[in-house]
């Protein structure tokens, strides 16, 4: 059997920059904790290889991306935390 890697729930995309987000669930003391987990990265082309590689580096242009994919997956994120703390269900992406 193979184990499949969970895929993120989300994704946002701007220029080269990408945030994807995990939604992980756990029990703690009988309650379900939902917790959300946020990779941002950039991605580019290897001249040598022709291989997309992953980077942590930003052009100063690249910036605005950064911030613009950061402040959807914040955004994202908290309407769901706001509603777990509610009680109310989570809604699906």
């Amino acid at each position: 059997m193979t184990h499949q890697p969970q895929q993120p729930i989300k994704e946002y995309r701007a220029g080269k920059v990408k945030a994807a987000i995990w939604k992980d669930e756990r029990e703690e003391q009988g309650r379900t904790i939902v917790q959300h987990n946020v990779k941002i990265q950039k991605r580019y082309r290897d001249q040598q290889t022709g291989d997309y590689k992953p980077t942590e580096y930003y052009y100063g242009a690249e910036l605005a991306d950064l911030i613009l994919v950061a402040q959807q997956a914040f955004e994202f994120v908290r309407l769901r935390e706001s509603e777990d703390d509610s009680g109310l269900p989570t809604v699906a992406a």
